[in-house]
C-alpha cells in the first residue's frame, strides 16, 4: 500500500471513530456495538504501528504525552474570559431587557437562548486549523495551560476541515468541558466497583479530570466539549449573529448545546426558560440555567462591557431545590491554610436528586447569623443547583436538648490556639508550621523559589516523603540526610536524584532574613512585607519578640497583619519548629544598616501586559527602590504602570486622578535611578 492510500485509510478511520465517539460519549446514543468500535480503533492503531511516520496529528490513539506534567503553566488570555451576570426570576429578567432597550432605542432586538452548562470553561486555540493550545478560564485574565488533557477529549476536533469554508489562520473558541450524565454514571459505577471514591456530581468529575497532571487519567474519563462562542478569528469570520456563529462552529465539527432558541421578545425568553426547566431531566447533560444573549453581534459591540461581564448577556439560573432535615452534629475541618470551617452533619436527605449528608456552614459568623444548633431542623438547598447550603433554621421545631455551637479554643488537629482577629470572619489555627492539616501547604511554600528555594523538592517528592512519615513539619527537611537508605528505596529515586536533593537542601541553609521570614508562611506576610520586616527589625530575634505597637510602625504592616504576626510567634509549636530550623544551620548575613530609598513606603500598581519585561522584573525594580507593589488601586496608590490591554485597574486610576506611566516612561524613570531591564 503506497503512502497516499495509507493516509487516506487513516483519515477514514479517524472520521468514523470521531463520529461514533460523539454518538457514544456526547449524545449517549451509540449506533454500533462496543466490539465494532474496538475493531475500528484497533485497525487504526495497527496502521500507525506499521507506518509511524504517517501518524495524523488528530489521531484518537495519540491521546496522552509520554510523561505526566509536574505542574501547569499559566497564560494570560488575549481576550479576557469574563463572567456573566445572573438573574433569578422574571422580574430581574425583564429588568435586564429594559436596560438593553434603553441603550438600543428604536432597534429590533432578538435574543439567543442557550443551555447554561455546568462544567469548566476553557479556551481553545487553532492555528491554521490545528489545535495548538487549551487554557482554563482561571481568574478570567490568566488561566492554566492544559493542552495535553484537552487533546484527550474525544468529541473535540484536533484538526479543522471543511468542504464549504476556508479554515481561519487563527481561531480561538470558547466553550465548556463537562461530563454527560450517562458517562458520569458509568464512571461512578466503575469507581465504586474498584473500591475508589465516587464523584459528587458531573461538574466535579469533569473539573477534576481536566486538571489531572497525568493526561492518561483525563483520557480515561468520558469528557465532552461544547462550544459557546468565538473569542478571536483571523481573518474575520464575517458572521452577523450569535446563532450564526454557533452554526459556523458546528459546521467546523464542534459540538454545541442540544437546545438553542432565537426569541423575538423577552416574554418569549421567559417561556423558553420555563420549557427547558421542565425538560431538564431529559437532557443528556447537567445544566443550571439558561444563557441569554443579544443575538446581533453589532448590537453586542454597541452594548459593550461592564468591568467583569458583558452588558449583552446574562445567566438565568434555575430555582434551587430545598428539603428539610436535621443537624446531627458539627465537625470543624482545618484547611491547608489553617482556616477552620464548620461542617454540619445532616440526617441524609435528597435535594434535587442528590443525597446530601454534609454541608458547610462557612464560619462561626454564619452559625450565629442563622442561629443554627445541633438538633435543629433546617432547610437545605443546592445553591446554583450544585453546592448544598443551609437556607434557614426552623426554631419552631427546635428540641429542648438542642446545643449551641461555639468556636473551639484549640485546633482539632494539632491543639494549637485558634485565633480570629477582631473584624475577621474566619477563624484559623495558629500552628501553621506544625499543624498536620497545613503540612503540605506549609512545605510547598517553604521550599518555593522566593522562600528557601529548595530546587527539586516538588509535590511528587513531598507526597512520597509524607507517605514514609519523614516530613511532619518543615524542619524535618533538614533531617532527610539521615534517611538516605529509605529515600533510595523510592521508585525512580536513584543515588544521583537523592544526592541532588541533599545538595539543594544544604545550599538552602544560606539565605536572607527576608526570605526566611517569608518562608515561614505567616498569614498576611508576603514577599514585600517580609522584606519590610527584615529592614525594620534587622534581626530575627528582634522580630520574634516584637510588641504589636512596634510591628504596626513597620511599612506595609497594618493592625490585622500585626495581630497575625503576634499570634504566629505566640504559638509554642511554631517556635519549636523555628528553633529546629535554626539549629539545623539556616543562617544569613549580618544586617546592613538600611538607607532611605527614593520610593520608600510608596504603593505602586502594575497592570496589563509589558512587552519588554515581565511583571516580576518590574516589581523587583520598584522594590529595589523601596516601593510596595500592590494588586489593587486605591486612593493611596502613588502611581500605576500600565502595559497593553490594561483594564479596570487603569480605569479606576484615571477616575481617582492617580498618575499613570506607560512602559516606555516607566523604563526611563527606572533608568534615572540606575534600574535597567535585563
Amino acid at each position: 500500500m503506497d503512502k497516499t492510500a495509507v493516509v487516506a485509510q487513516m483519515r477514514q478511520l479517524i472520521r468514523l471513530i470521531q463520529v461514533h465517539n460523539h454518538a457514544y460519549h456526547v449524545m449517549d446514543q451509540p449506533v454500533i456495538e462496543d466490539s465494532e468500535y474496538d475493531q475500528l480503533f484497533h485497525q487504526l492503531k495497527a496502521l500507525e504501528q506499521q507506518h509511524p511516520q504517517l501518524i495524523q496529528s488528530d489521531s484518537p490513539t495519540d491521546k496522552v504525552g509520554d510523561v505526566p506534567l509536574s505542574r501547569f503553566e499559566t497564560m494570560t488570555h488575549m481576550v479576557p474570559m469574563l463572567s456573566l451576570g445572573n438573574v433569578f426570576n422574571q422580574e430581574e429578567l425583564f429588568a435586564f431587557a429594559r436596560r438593553i432597550e434603553e441603550r438600543l432605542p428604536n432597534q429590533t432586538i432578538q435574543y439567543d437562548v442557550e443551555l447554561k452548562f455546568d462544567g469548566l470553561a476553557i479556551s481553545l486555540w487553532y492555528e491554521n486549523g490545528v489545535l495548538t493550545r487549551g487554557v482554563t478560564r482561571g481568574d478570567g485574565e490568566t488561566g492554566e495551560v492544559i493542552t495535553q488533557n484537552v487533546r484527550t477529549i474525544r468529541n473535540l476536533p484536533k484538526v479543522l476541515s471543511s468542504d464549504t469554508m476556508e479554515i481561519p489562520q487563527l481561531l480561538e473558541v470558547r466553550g465548556e468541558v463537562l461530563m454527560p450524565k450517562a458517562g458520569f454514571e458509568r464512571l461512578n459505577a466503575e469507581q465504586e466497583a474498584r473500591g475508589e471514591k465516587t464523584f459528587a456530581n458531573p461538574r466535579n468529575a469533569a473539573a477534576g479530570s481536566l486538571r489531572q497532571l497525568d493526561p492518561a487519567i483525563a483520557a480515561a474519563r468520558p469528557l465532552a466539549f461544547y462550544a459557546y462562542g468565538i473569542a478571536q478569528c483571523e481573518p474575520p469570520h464575517g458572521l452577523s449573529s450569535m446563532s450564526a456563529s454557533l452554526q459556523w462552529l458546528s459546521d467546523l465539527g464542534f459540538a454545541v448545546g442540544e437546545r438553542q432558541f432565537i426569541c423575538d421578545s423577552i416574554q418569549q425568553v421567559q417561556n423558553t426558560y420555563e420549557q427547558i426547566n421542565r425538560e431538564r431531566p431529559a437532557l443528556s447533560v447537567e445544566i443550571d440555567g439558561m444563557v441569554i444573549k443579544v443575538n446581533d453581534l453589532k448590537q453586542q459591540q454597541q452594548l459593550g462591557f461592564l468591568s467583569r461581564e458583558p452588558r449583552w448577556a446574562t445567566a438565568y439560573k434555575f430555582p434551587a431545590v430545598a428539603a428539610l432535615t436535621t443537624v446531627e452534629n458539627i465537625d470543624w475541618q482545618v484547611g491547608r491554610t489553617g482556616t477552620l470551617t464548620p461542617v454540619a452533619r445532616l440526617n441524609p436527605v435528597s435535594v434535587g436528586g442528590v443525597t446530601v449528608s454534609n454541608v458547610t456552614l462557612h464560619n462561626i459568623g454564619e452559625i450565629h447569623r442563622l442561629d443554627v444548633r445541633i438538633g435543629d431542623t433546617v432547610s437545605v438547598y443546592r445553591s446554583g443547583d450544585v453546592i448544598p447550603k443551609v437556607e434557614k433554621v426552623w426554631p419552631e421545631f427546635r428540641p429542648e436538648h438542642a446545643m449551641q455551637i461555639s468556636l473551639p479554643a484549640q485546633c482539632p488537629v494539632c491543639s494549637s490556639p485558634v485565633v480570629m482577629p477582631e473584624g475577621e470572619a474566619l477563624a484559623r489555627c495558629s500552628g501553621g508550621l506544625y499543624c498536620a492539616a497545613q503540612r503540605i501547604e506549609a512545605i510547598r511554600h517553604f521550599v518555593s523559589r522566593k522562600a528557601l528555594d529548595i530546587e527539586g523538592l516538588g509535590d511528587r517528592w513531598v507526597e512520597s516523603l509524607l507517605r514514609l512519615d519523614l516530613l511532619k513539619d518543615v524542619a524535618d527537611i533538614y533531617q532527610l540526610h539521615t534517611h538516605r537508605e529509605q529515600l533510595l528505596g523510592l521508585e525512580k529515586m536513584g543515588e544521583k536524584s537523592v544526592q541532588n536533593l541533599f545538595d539543594a537542601i544544604e545550599t538552602s541553609k544560606k539565605t536572607t532574613l527576608a526570605a526566611f521570614i517569608y518562608a515561614l508562611g505567616i498569614r498576611g506576610v508576603g514577599e514585600t512585607t517580609a522584606r519590610m520586616l527584615a529592614n525594620s527589625f534587622q534581626t530575627f530575634e528582634a522580630l520574634r519578640n516584637a510588641e504589636i505597637d512596634t510591628l504596626k510602625k513597620t511599612p506595609d504592616v497594618g493592625d490585622i497583619t500585626a495581630e497575625w504576626i503576634i499570634d504566629f510567634f505566640r504559638a509554642p509549636h511554631n517556635m519549636e519548629v523555628i528553633d529546629r530550623l535554626l539549629a539545623a544551620g539556616i543562617h544569613w548575613d549580618a544586617p546592613i544598616a538600611p538607607t532611605r530609598q527614593p520610593f520608600n513606603g510608596e504603593s505602586w500598581v502594575i497592570t496589563g501586559t509589558l512587552s519588554q519585561m515581565g511583571r516580576d522584573e518590574a516589581t523587583q525594580m520598584l522594590q529595589a527602590l523601596g516601593a510596595r507593589v500592590s494588586g489593587s488601586v486605591s486612593a493611596k496608590t502613588r502611581c500605576v504602570v500600565a502595559g497593553e490591554k490594561a483594564g479596570s485597574k487603569l480605569e479606576k486610576a484615571e477616575k481617582l486622578g492617580i498618575p499613570v506611566l506607560d512602559e516606555t516612561a516607566f523604563l526611563a524613570l527606572m533608568a534615572e535611578y540606575g534600574q535597567r531591564s535585563a
